[in-house]
């Protein structure tokens, strides 16, 4: 089992105004403390953009690369996503990462509100999915579809559309698509070919359903807790690391555990715990 950290665990995103955003060095840091060997990059920005000093970085702090999380905007006849995912792989060849984890980004920031999209743009959308699943694999690395609640696909409708109308594979975030009503158990069985990456995430189900009934924001379900380390929540992950292990899943398992920091955490504290948690309770089951 290839174990992974991310800095959306210690409350690092691309929205703004998410809240206190920790600099690398500390979270890089405490992943090597915790024993995490590999680290997705983080939002755009947030390690050094010149490939050579982002590689350095990872380097130094003693871990591999995994790749990126990559918001693109796809449904937009007149935007053509190559150019801007083609820079993002750049730093992949230097920095190294084998995995490029695309999302459907709506055009605005945030994930609290996505637009209809008409049949015509859906059909744009598959079509520039698959120009980049082409792209990805022309240059060695791993492309992947993040289903992401506010993004345009979001829903179990959204995700049976993109199985349908692409090839792209899926990145199993199985918080994400709890969310947005989509039983992470049941895709994982039924798709195991089209899954290769995973992000494991645990859920209050309580909280996602107040975020699918529209009484809250998704925003305000991450502030409530609506994500919490791993086999503490509703999410059947053991159950999923089973299917996955008996289709013979080679990919990465990437600890994710969305927070929002309202405060900068004291040296001997913070998201290092929730982390330190889930990633027990991750390697219980590979045993």
């Amino acid at each position: 089992m290839r174990i992974a950290g991310a800095p959306i665990s210690w409350g690092v995103c691309e929205v703004p105004d998410w809240g206190v955003q920790l600099a690398p060095d500390r979270v890089l840091r405490e992943m090597r403390e915790l024993g995490l060997g590999a680290t997705e990059f983080g939002p755009q920005g947030w390690l050094p953009e010149e490939p050579l000093e982002r590689s350095a970085m990872l380097r130094e702090a003693g871990l591999q690369a995994v790749g990126a999380f990559v918001p693109v905007l796809l449904h937009d006849p007149d935007h053509d996503p190559v150019p801007g995912v083609s820079r993002e792989l750049d730093a992949f060849e230097a920095a190294g990462g084998d995995t490029l984890v695309l999302a459907a980004a709506t055009g605005s920031d945030g994930y609290d509100a996505r637009p209809t999209l008409t049949d015509e743009q859906w059909q744009t959308l598959f079509t520039n999915l698959d120009r980049l699943v082409d792209l990805a694999v022309s240059r060695g690395i791993r492309p992947t579809l993040h289903p992401h609640v506010g993004t345009l696909v979001e829903t179990r409708d959204d995700v049976s559309r993109v199985l349908a109308g692409s090839k792209v594979p899926l990145c199993l975030d199985t918080g994400h698509l709890l969310i947005g009503g989509t039983d992470p158990v049941e895709l994982a069985r039924e798709h195991p070919e089209r899954i290769t990456h995973v992000h494991a995430k645990d859920v209050s189900k309580a909280i996602a359903e107040r975020v699918r009934s529209g009484e809250i924001s998704y925003t305000d379900a991450v502030r409530q807790g609506i994500y919490v380390p791993l086999g503490t929540g509703d999410v059947d992950f053991a159950t999923i690391v089973d299917v996955l292990t008996q289709a013979g899943y080679d990919g990465w398992y990437v600890l994710e555990q969305d927070t929002i920091l309202t405060e900068q955490p004291a040296e001997d504290g913070g998201p290092i715990g929730d982390v330190a948690t889930s990633m027990s309770y991750l390697r219980s089951l590979a045993n």
